[in-house]
């Protein structure tokens, strides 16, 4: 099987997707390579920012994801021992995006799929990308398989790796991963019933090691508890009554449910946690986005969000280089240029978040409430704030690039 195409997206996830969706929209014949062939797999990531929410709204794919099941929440809280050190109330930004919202990747990528399949432009992929297709050393394409050895080719003037922070694409391409060792924390994901609703999201420091917690579609809590780097092979080898005991100490307000929802280590799903900024994140027709091009811990909950803006600023610059013949490396150096910025001081902020929210010990335990005093009393906490919410604010997409029409309705 062959394939002819302006661009191939490798990794169907909110990046990948939402790139794909902004090139149909613009005339750009796209086909996305998806490794999975469903959507119902593990995703970790399901907090958007209001910036990201924006992205959405613009593409028209907010209203349709929303339905398919969300929660939107009103405020971030750092609690210690019952006491609030943080709150940041997203009412207080401008709207209309001023709230934070969780939603299921699941439901966003159904969602952005089905824009994108609107437009005859657009072509998805199931199968895993195994080569890179390169002629005179410029990359042209790639080779998938699928599960039963079924190749396919995909002939493309540009490659777009958006297929993760173990990217493929990046290893066949010869392009360092950047890892940057700058959080000292795993966390270990579960989710537990919880039918009402939280309208929140906290990091509650009650005792034991700190949990992350947020309204999780439908009717759950998810939970993400903080675990210093490399304990959580010995505490699973302690077994599951264990881990019951140390969850129960960390989170008492939902002690009650844990032995119902956590039998056994399956239960539980770790994330190694760490940020990464690849020294290049492009080469001659080729070029990386999201977690691809660079990764970020969940703390802020920035990874979806960024995401998103990566899409959105590649989109025109991709459009021109296309249209001009030219997607050699020097073209494309520009989507770096010009985002390279704001990733690197979202991972210099996100470092700075981990070592006051999450650091035990004497001195974190001195310092986290001075520094949440200055954080709340200051226009500082308000400046951090925005960062958070909206990244770049400059960011917009470049709608007047949207000249295709939708399939004829059947």
């Amino acid at each position: 099987m062959d394939d002819e195409t302006d661009v191939c997206v490798v990794g169907g996830g909110p990046a990948g997707m939402t790139l794909a969706l902004l090139l149909a929209r613009s005339g750009i014949h796209v086909t996305v390579v998806e490794r999975s062939p469903t959507l119902n797999r593990e995703y970790r990531g399901e907090i958007l920012q209001p910036g990201g929410i924006r992205v959405l709204d613009e593409l028209g794919a907010l209203t349709g994801a929303r339905a398919r099941g969300s929660f939107p929440l009103a405020r971030f809280r750092l609690v210690e021992h019952g006491r609030d050190l943080m709150c940041f109330e997203y009412g207080r930004l401008p709207g209309p995006h001023n709230y934070l919202l969780s939603l299921p990747q699941a439901h966003l990528l159904a969602e952005l799929r089905e824009r994108c399949a609107e437009y005859p432009h657009f072509r998805y992929v199931v199968g895993r990308v195994n080569e890179l297709i390169e002629r005179d050393g410029v990359v042209r394409g790639v080779r998938t398989a699928d599960r039963d050895g079924t190749s396919h080719t995909v002939s493309a003037r540009c490659v777009v790796g958006a297929d993760g922070r173990h990217s493929q694409v990046r290893r066949l391409a010869g392009l360092p991963d950047g890892r940057l060792d700058i959080f000292d924390q795993d966390v270990a994901w579960f989710r537990l019933p919880n039918e009402k609703p939280l309208g929140e999201v906290t990091v509650n420091r009650a005792g034991g090691n700190p949990v992350l917690a947020y309204d999780s579609h439908p009717g759950h809590a998810q939970l993400g508890w903080t675990l210093p780097k490399g304990a959580w092979r010995e505490l699973a080898s302690a077994g599951i009554g264990e881990i019951r005991d140390r969850v129960r100490q960390a989170v008492p307000r939902f002690a009650d449910r844990v032995d119902d929802s956590l039998r056994s280590l399956a239960d539980v799903s770790l994330l190694d946690v760490f940020g990464a900024c690849a020294p290049r994140w492009y080469a001659d027709s080729l070029v990386l986005i999201g977690d691809a091009a660079h990764t970020h811990g969940p703390l802020g909950a920035q990874g979806i969000n960024v995401a998103l803006q990566d899409a959105v600023v590649l989109h025109p610059i991709l459009v021109a280089a296309l249209r001009d013949g030219d997607t050699s490396a020097a073209r494309l150096a520009e989507f770096d240029k010009r985002r390279r910025p704001d990733v690197q001081a979202i991972l210099k902020f996100q470092a700075i978040q981990s070592k006051v929210m999450l650091s035990s010990g004497g001195v974190a335990a001195f310092v986290r409430p001075k520094l949440a005093r200055v954080m709340m009393r200051t226009p500082i906490g308000a400046k951090f704030t925005r960062q958070v919410a909206f990244g770049n604010p400059s960011v917009r997409i470049a709608g007047d690039l949207f000249t295709a029409s939708r399939r004829a309705s059947r």
